[in-house]
């Protein structure tokens, strides 16, 4: 069969209660002050994780010129979106806290301090001996801030966007399979046992735990993967408790980081590739999927461990809003790299304060 090919980390999707106190937030700390696109609709399509019922929704899309992938921040405005009813602890199944990019951990360290951000740890060093730090928003999602030399262009801070995500699981090595044979991260940078001095704030973070860092070998390609860029995903079992699952009895778009998605090219392969490896999909919008100012096919899977992994193909995205310019992706080459002067003219649609 014909490949699918990843560009990269198109966006971590953060369920939230108010979205654009949530936009606010993540553009003054983060600088995710670009916004793709802006939607209020009914959110049809994800029925399985819905409670077999639409929802109406208000979503924003947002990403940091500097590169990375970006934030679609979502909100439930047909109910309220329900909190996880339990402190989450580190090596609960799913997304427990996205990576964030940053060119000068001291330099991001002293920015956010400043701001009165819920700074959770100090600079501290992980298993590979990088420096690091951890953070909570104002919703209580953990991020952590992590040295990159993979950017694109230039942004209001130091950090770009998300570069990966930290992932309870169940099996390690089911977990390792799966992230390397689907989303081709094959290359473990470290893998280690025991008890980390960099975890020991976070909650039973002095707990025994397996880590697996994992990155891809090989370049990402596709429109995107220039402002996308590289990414990781570190994988975290532990041994002396047992882990809940983060999203256990709520809905899709409750509380906290909903999916990790992917933009990719040729989803009739990647739907075939996944169902070899026992993976299918759980959703498909097909071919004709419109998000007003955006538009694509979207498709969901699950993790070993219930966790949602989306997969989007780009049809359609504003370049520049106020002057009607729309770039159709299916008029050129998929896996050519977009100029990089395009992509840069996506700061004139950039939102300050």
């Amino acid at each position: 069969m014909s490949k699918p090919t990843i560009a990269g980390i198109q966006q971590v999707g953060i369920g939230i209660p108010n979205v654009h106190e949530a936009f606010k937030w993540y553009r003054q700390h983060f600088g995710m002050d670009i916004p793709i696109f802006e939607e209020a609709a009914e959110a049809n399509l994800m029925l399985p994780y819905t409670g077999g019922k639409p929802h109406m929704r208000h979503a924003i899309l947002a990403i940091n010129m500097k590169g990375g992938g970006g934030f679609e921040i979502w909100q439930y405005t047909s109910r309220k979106p329900e909190p996880v009813a339990f402190g989450i602890q580190l090596g609960d199944l799913g997304f427990y806290c996205a990576r964030m990019k940053t060119s000068d951990v001291k330099g991001s360290y002293d920015f956010l301090e400043a701001k009165n951000v819920n700074l959770v740890s100090g600079i501290v060093k992980d298993p590979a001996g990088n420096e690091t730090f951890y953070l909570r928003d104002p919703w209580n999602n953990l991020f952590q801030v992590v040295k990159s030399n993979s950017w694109f262009g230039s942004g209001m801070q130091l950090t770009g966007g998300p570069s990966g995500m930290m992932v309870g699981v169940s099996d390690m090595e089911r977990s390792i399979k799966f992230y390397s044979d689907i989303l081709g991260y094959d290359t473990v940078v470290y893998d280690k046992e025991g008890t980390f001095d960099d975890l020991k704030n976070l909650p039973s973070g002095t707990n025994k735990v397996r880590r697996v860092l994992l990155k891809h070998s090989q370049p990402r390609v596709g429109a995107f993967s220039k402002l996308l860029g590289e990414s990781e995903i570190e994988l975290v079992k532990v041994y002396d408790r047992t882990p809940r699952k983060i999203f256990e009895n709520r809905f899709w778009g409750d509380q906290g980081f909903i999916h990790l998605c992917f933009d990719i090219t040729n989803q009739k392969a990647m739907k075939e590739l996944c169902a070899t490896k026992g993976f299918p999909f759980t959703v498909d919008s097909g071919e004709k999927f419109d998000m007003g100012e955006a538009a694509g096919h979207f498709s969901y899977i699950e993790d070993p461990d219930g966790a949602l992994i989306e997969f989007v193909e780009t049809k359609k995205i504003p370049i520049m809003k106020k002057l009607g310019w729309y770039l159709d992706l299916r008029k050129r080459d998929a896996l050519k790299p977009l100029p990089d002067w395009m992509l840069k003219a996506l700061k004139f649609n950039r939102v300050k304060g």
